[in-house]
């Protein structure tokens, strides 16, 4: 297995609920999938896995009041810090994580911060102020990593790379992408199921060792997270044809899902529309098997990148569920993951 750059402070992480994200190891070259998609065969998978991911500097949630000697001071807003802004540097130096980044206050006097906004790099000159417990304090809620368990998509056993969710990674609370620094995937086993219901979606309730790595993850985008597997015990099923652009169609197809321990089974769903073209919700799902159903509602948070197979090929997959009915959801065309895929892997050196 390949090792990861530690990263300073970067011992825990937050939960992420199940519908869930990706990460680059420092000199990895990783290859693309096969070149030529229409020989293109990948393992459709359906497992689900632990993913843990620490962001590329801290990204700002929230904004807060300091209490002073002199009252209430808020110096993050009052320097032009917002929600949803990455914090890449603090006076020349990279910001690694959450205490590292605390630490880096602790100083005093005006803190330069290189902030990443919306893809515009921006300066901006902090006074941190003297908190009631005597440190320095910015006045931000921040966050460096998060973690949680979501499905894999499909397996290339020719170079490794794996893809899954069939969505992006976002912060619970600002709503936007995680911006990846770098990220592992753990071997989960799925220990329960809130069962989904209307206005209220359910969800798998799994476990995983944050301390055994089985691969590492290139990139978070909106189409889904990516990478290699070191090790796939459960990747070892039969590669199947990936569908062509024009092939998936309304009517019956069936998901692969890990809903209960290890075990991948196989659940009946008819696609009620079929969109083509680059969105990311081509697919509307019905779930029609009943005993998916019974067990689970329908569609919950952590089935996102169970894969869809329609007349023997590997089409898309599984991204959301819709709140008011839990037995429908919506699905992204196997196709726009792939060009994602292309798009962002490192390249074999």
């Amino acid at each position: 297995m390949n090792a990861q750059k530690k990263r300073p402070g970067r011992g825990k992480a937050f939960f992420l609920s199940s519908i869930l994200f990706a990460a680059s190891l420092m000199g990895l070259q990783v290859p693309a999938l096969a070149a030529d998609e229409a020989a293109r065969m990948l393992i459709p998978v359906g497992h689900t896995i632990g993913i843990k991911l620490f962001s590329e500097g801290v990204v700002v949630v929230g904004l807060a009041e300091v209490e002073t000697g002199d009252g209430l001071s808020a110096p993050g807003a009052a320097c032009g810090l917002k929600v949803g802004d990455v914090i890449e540097e603090a006076n020349g130096n990279a910001v690694e994580s959450s205490e590292q980044f605390a630490q880096m206050l602790q100083c005093g006097g005006t803190v330069e911060l290189a902030v990443s906004r919306d893809g515009t790099d921006l300066t901006l000159a902090a006074e941190p102020v003297l908190g009631p417990d005597g440190t320095y304090r910015l006045g931000a809620w921040i966050r460096d990593s998060m973690a949680g368990i979501g499905t894999v998509t499909f397996y290339d056993p020719e170079t490794g790379a794996f893809g899954a969710l069939g969505h992006g990674i976002t912060d619970s609370d600002t709503g936007l992408l995680m911006p990846l620094g770098d990220g592992a995937v753990m071997d989960a086993s799925v220990k329960a199921v809130k069962k989904g219901a209307i206005g209220d979606p359910g969800e798998l309730r799994g476990s995983f060792n944050l301390t055994e790595d089985m691969g590492t993850l290139w990139a978070n985008t909106d189409r889904g997270i990516f990478g290699v597997l070191d090790q796939c015990d459960f990747a070892l099923g039969e590669a199947v044809p990936v569908a062509s652009s024009g092939e998936a169609h309304t009517g019956p197809a069936v998901i692969l899902s890990n809903i209960s321990g290890d075990e991948v089974e196989t659940f009946d769903i008819e696609l009620i529309r079929v969109v083509e073209g680059p969105e990311t919700q081509n697919l509307l799902i019905r779930v029609t098997d009943p005993e998916l159903i019974a067990r689970t509602g329908g569609i919950v948070q952590g089935m996102s990148g169970s894969p869809i197979l329609q007349d023997g090929k590997l089409i898309g997959a599984v991204t959301h569920v819709m709140i008011d009915d839990p037995t429908k959801g919506y699905g992204i065309l196997i196709e726009n993951m792939l060009t994602q895929v292309e798009n962002t892997a490192p390249t074999l050196g």
